[in-house]
């Protein structure tokens, strides 16, 4: 419900990314420890850590390729960033392209 919210409320697409993510994480670690507390054997438990582990490792990665494809996409809002340091890379890197005698 909480991401619900947060995807219709909020401005952006980082502050809705945000949003969707945190709470798909916690509420998944929720369910799987309600599986493992009403089948607590070792093959569960096993399967549990492992579907955790994927979801911890897997869902920030995703959240970030998604937030650098709505940058690139100017479906960002850039008057709400604090600090623009894709911004600032990406001119970076134009600017020696641009200087390169090479090309």
């Amino acid at each position: 419900m909480a991401a619900g919210v947060g995807a219709l409320r909020f401005p952006d697409v980082l502050s809705r990314l945000h949003a969707a993510t945190k709470p798909q994480v916690l509420g998944l670690a929720v369910v799987l420890l309600a599986i493992v507390l009403r089948v607590p054997s070792w093959g569960v438990v096993s399967t549990v850590v492992l579907i955790m582990t994927f979801q911890l490792l897997t869902q920030p990665m995703t959240a970030h390729m998604l937030g650098r494809a709505s940058y690139r996409s100017d479906e960002l809002r850039r008057d709400l960033l604090i600090r623009d340091d894709l911004g600032r890379d990406i001119a970076e890197h134009e600017r020696e392209r641009d200087d390169d005698p090479a090309r």
